[in-house]
C-alpha cells in the first residue's frame, strides 16, 4: 500500500471517530474502509472479536455495543438498522480477527493498538505484525509436517534431519549452525525466531510443498521425505535468487520474541486505557444523574 493511501486511510480513521467520554467507532462506517464489500462479511469477523474479547476476561457489552439508528431508503423515507459501537480495543480485536491478506486490515490493526499517527512507525508495527504473523504460521506448517512424517514411519531424529537438509537446501549449502553462527543466533534458539519475514515465507511454502507432496505419493520413511523435502527447498530458494534475493545473504531480523513482547504491552496498554475511559465515563454519568 502507497504511503499517500496509508495517509488517507489514516485520516479516514481520525475522521469517523467519535467521542463521547470513550472514544468509538462505528462498524457501519468502518467495515468499507478495511476493504469488506459485505456486512455480513465484517458481522463474522466481529462475531470472532467478541469471541476474543471474553476470553482476555473483558465485558464484551462495554467494548461492542448495539445501537439502532434510522437511515435513508429513498424519497424522504428512513427504516432503522443495527449498527455497533466499537472501542478502540473492540476495533484491535476486529481487525485481529479480520482477513489478513487485505492491506487495509493490516494497517487498521497498527493504527488502533499504537497510540501514534505517524505514518512511518505505523508502517513499521505492519511490518513487525506481518513477520509475527508469517512466524506464527511457519510453526503451524512446521507441526503438521511433523505430524505427517511421525504417521509414515520417521522419529523425531529423523524428522530433525530432514528439516537440517531442508535448510541447506534453502540457505545454498549452509546448515544450520553454521546460518545461526552467520546470524549471532545463540545454538540453543531456534534460527526462525531471527529469520527476516520473506524466508519464513519461504519455509512455510517449502514445508507446505512437502506435506502435500507427500501425501500426493504417498511416500514414506525418512530417505523418501527427505529427498521430497530438500527438491522443495531447493526449488523456493531457484524462486528467490531469480529475483536477487539470497536467503543466507539476508541480515538477521530482530528476534521475534521481543517483538511479541512489545507486542503483548501494547495490548497490555489499550486494554488499561480502555478501562480507565470506561470507569471514567461511567462516574461521569453517575455524577450526572
Amino acid at each position: 500500500m502507497e504511503q499517500g493511501h496509508l495517509e488517507i486511510l489514516a485520516k479516514t480513521l481520525d475522521d469517523i471517530r467519535h467521542q463521547n467520554g470513550v472514544e468509538c467507532w462505528y462498524a457501519r462506517e468502518l467495515y468499507p474502509l478495511l476493504d469488506y464489500a459485505r456486512w455480513e462479511n465484517f458481522e463474522t469477523a466481529i462475531n470472532r472479536a467478541k469471541d476474543s474479547c471474553r476470553k482476555t476476561g473483558a465485558n464484551v457489552d462495554d467494548h461492542f455495543r448495539e445501537v439502532t439508528k434510522m437511515v435513508g431508503v429513498g424519497s424522504e423515507a428512513k427504516r432503522p438498522v443495527v449498527d455497533i459501537k466499537l472501542t478502540r480495543y473492540a476495533c484491535y480485536l476486529v481487525t485481529l480477527n479480520g482477513d489478513p491478506k487485505k492491506e487495509a486490515i493490516a494497517f487498521a490493526q497498527a493504527y488502533f493498538i499504537t497510540q501514534t499517527r505517524t505514518i512511518e512507525l505505523l508502517q513499521q508495527r505492519m511490518a513487525e505484525l506481518e513477520r509475527i504473523d508469517a512466524r506464527e504460521k511457519l510453526k503451524v506448517t512446521e507441526k503438521e509436517f511433523s505430524d505427517m512424517a511421525f504417521s509414515r514411519g520417521v522419529d523425531g531424529r529423523g524428522i530433525g534431519e530432514i528439516r537440517a537438509k531442508g535448510d541447506e537446501a534453502l540457505f545454498g549449502g549452509k546448515t544450520t549452525d553454521e546460518m545461526k553462527q552467520k546470524l549471532g543466533v545463540q545454538p540453543k534458539k531456534p534460527l526462525a525466531d531471527y529469520l527476516p519475514n520473506v524466508t519464513l515465507k519461504a519455509k512455510d511454502l517449502a514445508t507446505a510443498m512437502t506435506i502435500e507432496k507427500t501425501r500426493q505419493n504417498n511416500l514414506s520413511g525418512k530417505n523418501e521425505i527427505r529427498d521430497e523435502h530438500i527438491n522443495n527447498n531447493e526449488n523456493v530458494r531457484g524462486a528467490l535468487t531469480k529475483t536477487g534475493i539470497y536467503p543466507e545473504s539476508l541480515p538477521a531480523a530482530e528476534d521475534i520474541k521481543k517483538i511479541e513482547a512489545r507486542h503483548r504491552k501494547e495490548t497490555k496498554a489499550l486494554q488499561k486505557k480502555q478501562r480507565d475511559e470506561l470507569g471514567q465515563a461511567a462516574k461521569k454519568l453517575d455524577s450526572d444523574s
